[in-house]
């Protein structure tokens, strides 16, 4: 049994992270700034809830996290927490910055000091690319980092810190971490101000007579590969039973995470409508708040580093799945 520390546990991806790591029979700690851990039962079953052991602590107080990593060991973390949400970050810069960069910092000094066999595993994110030319797709790990937003650069300097206490050996040991860095990726617990949930949220309102028929969507014309995040969170796993085990080819490292099939965000609604049963019985309305001040038109990756070390791809589809899962979410949430 492994014993394994989520940050972000109480976010879209942790709760699944934690599902995954439980039913193969691993140790899962999760860190909360407050009480609000009886919210993730809403994907976490009773069974694996009663299994999580939570602590109390903020990653962006060093206090807090000397106090932890000092009490309790751990074989891995995986680094979920941040400020993830793009258009927040233009109203938020300094607390994303600091969340998302310091914080990061805050959990590498505390495995320095306490546990130098403790594996990390930091999430990053395919923003840190920023805009790129769709000549140069798909995106591989080796495209320059050129992000757009103050969320992708908290990210990148991020990433690149991890990346450098694992590389650059003149620091006093070597971290045994990677970088993970997601494309676009959803299921259930995914936050209603992202696209894909932002409609999947109005259509059950829209189901409940708690909305009228009126969908307010952003900017339908941009691509996108998308996963389920419950294939995500097994691609994680995968590399950081690599890290735990010390193998070379992880530590250091950065991985793209995607899907196989690129849509456009109209052929997603297109799909939640009919799912729904509201096809052509609603009006749609772009939202100026719903469209990004910088957009990125097209995102393909190339994670071909990754499927080729741990033979991962993704099992669940989108459509038959991901978007019904979904909706059947917050049809159960807004009751």
């Amino acid at each position: 049994m492994a014993k394994f520390l989520i940050t972000g546990i109480t976010g879209h991806v942790g709760p699944h992270l934690a599902n995954y790591l439980i039913e193969r029979g691993d140790q899962v700690y999760g860190l909360v700034r407050g009480t609000n851990e009886l919210d993730i039962r809403d994907v976490v079953l009773d069974e694996n809830f009663n299994k999580i052991e939570f602590l109390r602590g903020d990653f962006t107080s060093l206090r807090d996290m000397d106090r932890i990593f000092s009490e309790h060991m751990f074989d891995g973390v995986f680094h979920l927490g941040a400020m993830s949400h793009p258009p927040t970050s233009f109203k938020d810069p300094t607390g994303t910055y600091e969340t998302n960069y310091i914080g990061t910092k805050n959990i590498v000094k505390v495995i320095s000091r306490y546990q130098r066999g403790c594996a990390l595993c930091n999430c990053s994110t395919s923003e840190v690319y920023g805009v790129v030319p769709e000549d140069e797709q798909p995106i591989t790990e080796k495209q320059p980092m050129k992000p757009m937003n103050p969320y992708g650069w908290s990210k990148a300097l991020a990433d690149e810190y991890v990346s450098g206490y694992a590389n650059i050996k003149a620091f006093p040991f070597n971290l045994k971490a990677f970088n993970v860095r997601a494309f676009s990726h959803c299921a259930p617990r995914r936050a209603n101000n992202y696209s894909i949930a932002s409609d999947t949220y109005q259509l059950a309102r829209i189901k409940s007579g708690l909305q009228e028929p009126v969908l307010s969507v952003g900017t339908l014309s941009s691509k996108r590969v998308v996963m389920d995040s419950r294939d995500c969170v097994r691609a994680y796993a995968m590399l950081m039973d690599l890290a735990v085990g010390r193998d070379e080819r992880v530590i250091g490292e950065s991985f793209n995470i995607g899907g196989d099939k690129l849509f456009t965000m109209r052929e997603l609604l297109d799909h939640q409508l009919k799912i729904s049963g509201l096809d052509g019985k609603v009006t749609e309305m772009i939202n100026p708040e719903f469209v990004r001040k910088i957009d990125i038109p097209t995102q393909i990756p190339d994670d071909s580093k990754l499927r080729k070390l741990t033979g991962w791809k993704p099992e669940i589809d989108v459509v038959e799945k991901t978007l019904p899962d979904l909706l059947k979410y917050w049809e159960e949430k807004i009751k």
